[in-house]
């Protein structure tokens, strides 16, 4: 932290003192790092900063590191510091994402004052989750979708999640499933042109969700933008079952996640949004699996189930 991010970090709190600082993660590609603070004096014990200050020399894990993929990733930034700033608190409490406190902005360095959820209740992470952790996710995901239930993605992504076609051009170029990759337009296509759309959290794994005694919160809004709910269920989905799992769960974590929706969403044809949803949800699956397969084409996520699913769909949407 620079002086005048110090300087903000003390007058937002009320702070003192800074205690000392701990290490949460690094950001992707040495972008810059999360650390939880203890502050001494003023409203808050501890609180999550995270300080984006891109490398002078850019390394990807995968190779990926063209201009556009910077860019990407700095306007991925810009869009976390608009959604915490602008748009988190309209979150209702059962769908709970960490409280904004303070941000900052300078050219290419981001930084951002967050409510720490360690200290508010949720200090536990997941790398594998049990039926029920997992129905509190979808739970989230279903309230998160019908809060934002057709409103305009000002000052996010037009079209969120990190995978979106538009902003994964060199990826679909290196897409070696030719029937996939002629119909990836006709994918994208299929999920924008859906007549509900929500926001969409972009990066929905479980590795973005806290849990809590009884709760949970979701972190991590960098690709948080417009779009069809099916892509974050989808995608969350694929983050935490394997390909036997996905396909002996579908249905029915797909009705749980429509019973939670539908209890929420006012003045829309729920009936008519579950239909349409329910529909896309295999589209959506083929989205993500079009962006995995020409960014790494050796990942695990790459399984049989997925590759059925895709198969159908551009069969489906390109016959």
């Amino acid at each position: 932290m620079n002086d005048q991010d110090l300087e903000l970090l003390f007058s937002s709190t009320g702070a003192q003192r800074l205690l000392r600082r701990e290490r949460v993660q690094e950001l992707w590609s040495g972008y810059g790092q999360i650390e939880r603070v203890f502050l001494e004096g003023g409203s808050f014990p501890s609180v999550i900063v995270k300080n984006v200050s891109p490398p002078s020399i850019r390394h990807h894990p995968r190779g990926w590191s063209s201009d556009r993929s910077h860019q990407r990733k700095l306007r991925s930034y810009e869009v976390e510091l608009a959604w915490y700033r602008d748009w988190s608190s309209a979150c209702p409490a059962d769908c709970r994402v960490p409280g904004w406190i303070a941000s900052d902005q300078s050219e290419d360095h981001v930084f951002l004052v967050l409510e720490d959820l360690n200290a508010a209740g949720y200090p536990q992470r997941r790398q594998q989750v049990s039926q029920e952790e997992l129905h509190r996710c979808l739970r989230w995901l279903a309230r998160f979708h019908a809060q934002f239930l057709g409103r305009a993605p000002q000052g996010l992504w037009e079209q969120g999640c990190y995978w979106h076609l538009a902003t994964r051009p060199d990826e679909l170029e290196r897409l070696e499933d030719r029937p996939l990759k002629a119909a990836a337009a006709a994918i994208d296509q299929a999920l924008s042109a859906s007549p509900f759309q929500s926001l969409l959290h972009g990066d929905a794994k479980l590795a973005n969700f806290c849990f809590g005694p009884e709760g949970v919160a979701a972190v991590d809004f960098q690709y948080v933008g417009g779009g069809c709910g099916m892509k974050d269920v989808a995608y969350f989905l694929g983050s935490c079952l394997n390909e036997h799992e996905c396909e002996k769960q579908e249905q029915p974590l797909l009705d749980l996640y429509f019973a939670e929706l539908s209890k929420r969403v006012s003045g829309v044809d729920t009936e008519a949004l579950e239909q349409d949803w329910r529909s896309l949800y295999p589209v959506a699956w083929a989205d993500f699996h079009r962006f995995l397969k020409g960014w790494s084409p050796g990942h695990w996520k790459i399984n049989s189930y997925s590759e059925r699913i895709c198969r159908q769909v551009v069969k489906q949407l390109c016959s």
